[in-house]
């Protein structure tokens, strides 16, 4: 039986970010994915940003990656290539209630490392971008946008240049941790058994179930799997700001805000649609991704906050995603659980738990985590 010195499940952005940093450290490996391409689900369905790092509290994994992970991402992109631009974003208060919520947010930001953060008045805010409606804003000039596509090539081209490869249409079956080794049952048409020395779990939304997936994982290691869809709406002509634009963070997301793709695209979303969830083994096939036209009468109050301007009839129907969550809409959001042997005490095994936005901007800083779960430096 063949074996390896990892294996990756998964090759959405965090998957592939992984199996590069192990690649580069000189350990075989193989990227598991179930689609025919690699990052055709959450990976390819947000908005794209690149975050700056201040909505999450001080000291959190989500906040301590998301800032070095930004930076890290920002340099990736300049040396290979990949497009991007350091556009900025508003964060706006659309009343004056709403400030003091901003400016508690201008301070966690502070906290978190995010030091160009800048406070403006309504004039200021209106200075640089004329259309909007605000009472003050947040500027923040280290937040981007990138091609999420363009990323993930460079990191697979990295990967496979240091020896990885890449295995589409091959669902994980399950497994068996062995002493030393994790033996794997995969493949779609033709099947794949091999063990594995180290395995990365960066199923997005399926990670819980790929753990259960594992004969001998302890259950009581299994977070709970919820799911929140988030739907968008793209602008049908150009729109009037060069800047992002954000409302205060709602509770599961970072409300309807206004983002642009590299051409200029205007989009708006993602709102938050909490779905089924699913207990932990159960096996979850696929989720629904279209956006329901019947959404658009909400998007639109919301948007006509900040943008008054919004012409009637200029939203269409774009895509839709899903938040990978281990915490239900009941509690507060939870932060990126990266579990390695320190606690479910299987040697080799990292399970990639709830690992939502900022997830894309703390991509590399979470490979280096990875690799230190692994003791590998």
């Amino acid at each position: 039986m063949e074996s390896v010195g990892a294996a990756v499940i998964g090759a959405g952005v965090l998957g592939l970010a992984c199996a590069r940093a192990l690649a580069q450290r000189g350990i075989e490996t193989v990227i598991l994915e179930r689609n025919d391409r690699f990052g055709s689900e959450t990976s390819s369905r947000n908005s794209e940003v690149i975050h700056a790092g201040l909505y999450y509290p001080s000291a959190s994994l989500k906040a301590t990656l998301c800032v070095a992970g930004r930076r890290q991402l920002y340099d990736f992109c300049r040396t290979h290539g990949v497009g991007h631009r350091r556009c900025g974003k508003l964060i706006v208060a659309t009343s004056t209630a709403q400030q003091a919520r901003l400016l508690a947010l201008q301070q966690q930001g502070q906290a978190n490392g995010v030091d160009d953060l800048r406070w403006l008045s309504a004039a200021e805010a209106r200075a640089l971008e004329p259309e909007l409606a605000c009472t003050a804003a947040l500027l923040s000039p280290s937040t981007g946008i990138i091609d999420s596509h363009g990323l993930m090539l460079a990191l697979l081209g990295d990967a496979e240049r240091a020896g990885a490869w890449l295995v589409l249409r091959s669902p994980l079956h399950g497994g068996l941790i062995e002493s030393g080794a994790i033996l794997l049952d995969s493949g779609g048409a033709e099947s794949l058994r091999f063990r594995a020395t180290r395995v990365i779990n960066a199923a997005g939304p399926w990670a819980p179930a790929v753990a259960a997936s594992l004969a001998g994982f302890p259950a009581a290691w299994l977070p709970a799997a919820h799911f929140a869809k988030g739907n968008y709406y793209a602008l049908a002509a150009r729109a009037p700001f060069s800047r992002l634009i954000y409302p205060l963070p709602e509770a599961a997301g970072l409300g309807v805000h206004l983002t642009l793709d590299l051409a200029g695209q205007a989009r708006f979303g993602p709102d938050v649609e909490w779905l089924p969830a699913a207990s932990p083994g159960q096996p979850v096939e696929a989720f629904d991704y279209r956006v329901d036209p019947g959404r658009c009468d909400a998007f639109v109050a919301e948007i006509r906050r900040y943008w008054p301007g919004l012409p009637a009839g200029a939203l269409l129907p774009a895509y839709a995603g899903v938040r990978p969550k281990i915490g239900d809409q009941s509690e507060p959001a939870a932060d990126f659980l990266i579990q390695g042997p320190a606690q479910h005490g299987i040697a080799g095994l990292v399970n990639l738990f709830g690992i939502e936005s900022p997830g894309l901007t703390a991509c590399l800083a979470i490979a280096d985590r990875v690799a230190a779960e692994l003791e590998l430096g």
